[in-house]
């Protein structure tokens, strides 16, 4: 209960802020042959609690409704439901102040006054939500009609707050709130990061478009320049993540736990998995993903006539082939996207014209802008915002239906009847959004017109697929080692980045000369810095959305039914019941890993 929402980020970018509801649906009359119909005729829930006017300024104008639901004489089951919707109803307001503060700030992180009244939410309301939050946690656990709710629908909710009420100390308050400041920091320092190209000032994301040049002059020049220029600041990163390691770790310890990876599991609610779990994770990556990633870049190598492959040269196409350049502008990207996803679904693409009716997409990269793409549900107003940083390459698109998938997940949950039943675990929530990236591919014809462009745009879009496991292995390992040695110096971090790193490389990319680039490549992964621990979700997601995908192929109708049936759960079941409800297995094992791998390995060959 009132924790500051999360946005839903991709790889690179932003982790979902719920959307919020008021009707009671009864989940459990769900059966796993019912079709699934939704509308995107989403409203802004109408208030019964708090006034219609009420804006979130200041702590002595919003305290008086959590002393109300703290003091709130409560009698019998029907008096804790109709208490239930008004905390529901008073964190919508307080999560959707929140998170238009933060979709502010990172639109424009040189505006000062987005960023100081940001860090004047996190600095002077938060922390004082928080006691009051633990306080309602026990009010409602201690109720003698607890019991007396259908346990089935409130089950994984009554877990949290447990597990919540468990977590929660009151000397954390402060750090948590400094915590929430800093982690902003990243995409102050990052969000300033040009570099010049022919005489001209990109941002590093639209400056990765010169990495597609068919010159590699060209290329290896921008790739050296976008790295020289995270080197001027990788000092300033250093001590930066020095500083939130260490108040992670105290946050840790304040909470009885031997070390941040261990709380931050308990945080994150990995109640159906280990980090034994992320370990097995992490070899059958080497064991059975990397083999893969060898063959695609030594078949990329190949077409490009190179006698070694740079990094610089991963994108690039061979000489003679033009860049993809799927579209030019946002409004271009927002339209394409529209058809694409109304040949799917109508209902996928009325839900991107109703999120464009309230200006809810900030689309394009430009200098002062953070970095990354993120989805963020709005909890009152239900209909999420998209942020990313388009420019024009075929890796945008991409983007653009992940977190339209994200989007998708927030008007199917929107009918939940509690805010904290749209609570959904990160690796379904990320399954709506790598799904989508698969699925999305049999309507990609509405970016390209001919066949040959639309062939390479499906096989990028699989090489990626492949490609970012090690990635996710690399950074969910990292994390593991600097939490368990949260005292490190700079120099012990380096050496074991780089150990990490070497572990999951290709051997199909030469990397000679570069190590100075590479010892600080987790620098650019925003996660590390913002969202601790959130990633290998990713990994996790993407297995279940190639299962979707292979239902997909089979019987696109089905596997859509399939999809929209578990995201429309929201937080409602246990993970292993969500994936289930999808018609997928929540599976680690290296079998399973390499079934899904040999399968995605033949789709690339087909093409």
């Amino acid at each position: 209960m009132f924790l500051v929402p999360l946005c839903t980020f991709l790889l690179t970018g932003f982790v979902d802020y719920k959307a919020l509801g008021h009707q009671f649906y009864h989940l459990n009359n769900l059966c796993m042959q019912e079709t699934i119909v939704a509308n995107a005729n989403i409203e802004k829930l109408p208030r019964h609690f708090l006034p219609a006017d009420f804006t979130v300024t200041t702590w002595e104008l919003l305290e008086p409704y959590f002393v109300n639901l703290k003091e709130r004489s409560i009698n019998n089951v029907a008096e804790l439901e109709d208490w239930l919707r008004d905390v529901s109803e008073l964190e919508a307001v307080v999560s959707e102040d929140a998170c238009w503060r933060q979709i502010k700030m990172t639109c424009d992180t040189t505006n000062p006054a987005l960023e100081e009244a940001y860090n004047f939410f996190v600095m002077e309301i938060q922390p004082k939500i928080q006691p009051y939050a633990d306080a309602l946690n026990k009010k409602l656990i201690n109720s003698p009609f607890v019991n007396e709710l259908d346990q089935k629908q409130y089950f994984t909710y009554l877990r949290s707050v447990k597990k919540n009420i468990e977590l929660f100390r009151e000397a954390n308050i402060p750090i948590q709130a400094e915590l929430g400041v800093l982690q902003q920091q990243y995409g102050v320092i990052a969000g300033k990061m040009t570099v010049e190209v022919d005489g001209r000032e990109y941002t590093l994301q639209q400056a990765a478009q010169f990495l597609e040049s068919s010159d590699r002059s060209v290329r290896e020049s921008v790739y050296r320049k976008i790295q020289e220029r995270r080197l001027q600041d990788k000092d300033a990163m250093h001590q930066l993540y020095s500083q939130l390691i260490q108040k992670r770790h105290q946050v840790a310890l304040n909470a009885g736990f031997a070390n941040y990876r261990d709380y931050k599991f308990v945080e994150l609610g990995r109640f159906d998995y280990t980090k034994e779990d992320c370990f097995q994770f992490h070899e059958a990556v080497k064991l059975h993903v990397l083999p893969i990633v060898n063959k695609i870049y030594e078949k990329k190598r190949q077409q490009l006539g190179l006698d070694t492959l740079r990094p610089w040269d991963t994108e690039a196409e061979p000489a003679g082939t033009q860049p993809l350049r799927p579209f030019k502008t946002g409004k271009e990207l927002l339209e394409k996207t529209e058809a694409c996803f109304r040949k799917m679904n109508p209902f996928f693409a009325d839900c991107l014209v109703k999120m464009d009716q309230l200006h809810h997409f900030d689309l394009e990269s430009r200098k002062g802008k953070a970095p990354g793409g993120y989805n963020c549900p709005l909890a009152e107003s239900g209909a999420p915002f998209i942020f990313m940083n388009a420019a024009g390459q075929m890796s945008d698109v991409t983007t653009m239906v992940h977190e339209g998938g994200h989007a998708i997940h927030s008007f199917l949950a929107h009918h939940l009847p509690l805010s904290a039943f749209k609570e959904y675990p990160m690796e379904i929530a990320e399954v709506a959004s790598m799904s989508m990236e698969l699925f999305s591919m049999s309507h990609w014809d509405t970016f390209f017109d001919n066949e040959a462009d639309l062939k390479r745009a499906k096989a990028h879009q699989l090489e990626r697929t492949i490609t970012i496991f090690p990635w996710i292995a690399i950074i969910d390992k990292f994390q593991h080692w600097v939490y368990e040695n949260p005292n490190h110096t700079v120099e012990e971090r380096t050496d074991n980045w780089m150990r990490i790193l070497k572990e999951f490389s290709t051997d199909a990319i030469d990397y000679t000369g570069l190590d100075a680039y590479r010892a600080i490549g987790w620098q650019r992964q925003l996660h590390l810095f913002e969202v601790p621990f959130y990633y290998i979700e990713y990994g996790i997601a993407q297995l279940g959305a190639i299962g979707l995908w292979m239902q997909y192929i089979q019987n696109p109708e089905q596997a859509l039914q399939n999809y929209m049936r578990a995201l429309s759960l929201g937080g409602t079941k246990t993970l292993p019941e969500l994936y289930a409800a999808a018609g997928l297995q929540f599976n680690l094992s290296p079998a399973h890993i390499k079934t899904l791998m040999e399968f995605v390995d033949a789709q690339m060959e087909a093409l």
